[in-house]
């Protein structure tokens, strides 16, 4: 699984601190008990043969009873007490932990909480390899490994400096298509992101080409950037407050036209184990999570 992840045994042996001869002598091995070779070893990155690919799916199902087992007994002798694992972007780490954590620490002071932060892409691997038991992220539901349970819905919208030419030609808060500001210079977030690929397909559908003067992966950045810069920002709703919107000399249009929904989930593996405490969480993430959403014409 390591080799798979790093994509050459060089790679797995350096972040697995073994040997790379040690690593291909247990490759062999493996490949002895199956009869069969395990990987292709003349790509790159490796990858694995349809023998390969059924001793992978055996071991995850090996690895899910095993820790599943230890997590039951340790329910068991510890009550009150564990880790739980969770996977989910920054900055919807930065949303959503300081209305949920209060009240989980209150509930179970003697559980650990570790967070792996990281885009919403790694953080669905993340959750179906098992390296963490709850994953929140945006995404459409489409692997039946996994249970989806919707947080929230979000709008995309755009975010003007008030000194641009579109904030000085229509009113905060009036809809509108991304035409009305194809001649604007675009602050924009870096490819990989869900957001990108709704700026994209706006951008595609109404034939715009964007100036972009900058790139970021974080979308704090782009706001920040935005309220100091004649410029415009294409951004989630839910990451904009009423402080940023009266302190950050901005305003906010809603997007018409194409469909620019984001849709938030709190997903787990269907065969993993879930503690009280992390059933606990999840559905403070449900009822607490969500973001009170600001008046877009930045009316009190």
């Amino acid at each position: 699984m390591e080799i798979i992840k790093e994509g050459s045994i060089t790679n797995a042996s350096k972040t697995m601190h073994v040997s790379q001869p040690a690593l291909s002598q247990t490759i062999k091995a493996v490949e002895k008990y199956l009869g069969a070779p395990i990987f292709l070893r003349n790509t790159k990155p490796i990858v694995l043969t349809e023998a390969g690919k059924k001793y992978i799916a055996a071991v995850k199902k090996i690895i899910t009873i095993s820790t599943n087992l230890l997590h039951e007994v340790s329910d068991i002798q510890y009550e009150g007490y564990g880790t739980l694992r969770l996977g989910i972007p920054i900055q919807r780490a930065m949303q959503m932990l300081p209305r949920v954590m209060p009240v989980f620490r209150q509930r179970y002071p003697h559980i650990k909480l570790e967070i792996k932060e990281a885009g919403s892409n790694i953080t669905e691997k993340s959750v179906l390899n098992g390296d963490v038991d709850i994953a929140i992220m945006t995404t459409s539901p489409g692997n039946d490994e996994l249970i989806y349970e919707l947080v929230e819905t979000e709008d995309v919208v755009l975010v003007a400096n008030k000194l641009t030419m579109l904030a000085q030609r229509i009113d905060p808060g009036v809809p509108i298509h991304i035409t009305e500001a194809k001649n604007e210079d675009f602050i924009s977030i870096t490819e990989g992101h869900n957001v990108r690929k709704v700026q994209d397909t706006l951008f595609d559908v109404y034939d715009i080409k964007p100036h972009l003067v900058l790139e970021t992966s974080s979308i704090e950045v782009g706001k920040r950037l935005v309220s100091t810069m004649d410029a415009v920002f294409i951004c989630p709703d839910v990451y904009l407050d009423h402080y940023f919107m009266e302190q950050g000399d901005c305003v906010l249009y809603p997007l018409l036209g194409v469909a620019n929904k984001r849709y938030c989930y709190v997903c787990t593996r269907k065969d993993a184990y879930l503690s009280p405490y992390a059933r606990a969480f999840i559905e403070l993430i449900r009822t607490l999570g969500k973001k009170e959403r600001i008046n877009p014409t930045n009316e009190k």
